[in-house]
């Protein structure tokens, strides 16, 4: 139910805050919006939008479209805050125990913008100087054991660690307790984690399309 809810709602409120934002119809032309999210038990804590995103940008797209990378940026920051906060007022949801991750795309021109909680993945295929097609990963999975991740959980008084049995699966743990044992340090919902460093905070990436780039898949495994 959270995952279906982000999945038809979180583009729209993307949409609406780009519109908000921009303030010339030309860099208007042509958005496109997609989302996919995937179940899984984790939270979102509070923190600010601007200390907590992290960007990984083509510099050359920035420094020649600085206005549009800036106004994407906003619009993601403010759409992934609303979204988060809508879920927790849906008493209709199970939004306390349960939640979901989410990646979402923008194509401005030749311009793409992602924002992304968790691990839902944005590939492109490309080709190679072969002419055969290659995958190359446009997201980073936001998971527990990423040290900046693992500092943020820890120093709200989360705990990060691996069980006996799957010691490569970092999980958040609330403090004193042994649950629930999330394996993501980003998503939607879960607002049980909230004050332990969980958050609904977007990683953005941003990235100029060759004429060699084929298609993006948006994925999940959930």
């Amino acid at each position: 139910m959270v995952a279906k809810k982000v999945r038809d709602h979180l583009p729209l409120k993307l949409s609406a805050h780009w519109e908000v934002n921009i303030s010339s119809e030309d860099v208007l032309r042509e958005i496109s919006l997609n989302t996919a999210g995937s179940v899984n038990s984790e939270e979102t804590a509070l923190i600010s939008a601007d200390k907590d995103s992290r960007a990984s940008v083509d510099l050359d797209v920035t420094e020649k479209n600085p206005d549009i990378f800036k106004t994407l940026k906003e619009s993601f920051l403010k759409a992934f805050k609303v979204m988060d906060r809508e879920l927790r007022l849906h008493t209709n949801i199970d939004c306390f125990c349960s939640g979901t991750t989410a990646v979402t795309l923008v194509k401005q021109g030749p311009y793409l913008v992602v924002g992304n909680v968790g691990d839902s993945r944005a590939v492109l295929a490309t080709r190679d100087k072969d002419n055969s097609l290659k995958a190359v990963q446009l997201t980073v999975d936001l998971k527990p054991n990423l040290p900046a991740e693992a500092e943020r959980i820890r120093n709200c008084k989360g705990c990060v660690f691996a069980l006996h049995d799957e010691p490569t699966v970092a999980r958040v743990w609330l403090p004193n307790n042994d649950a629930p044992g999330l394996a993501m340090a980003r998503a939607f919902g879960d607002f049980f984690l909230k004050d332990f460093g969980l958050i609904s905070v977007p990683e953005i990436s941003c990235r100029c399309l060759s004429e060699e780039d084929e298609f993006i898949v948006l994925a999940t495994d959930g």
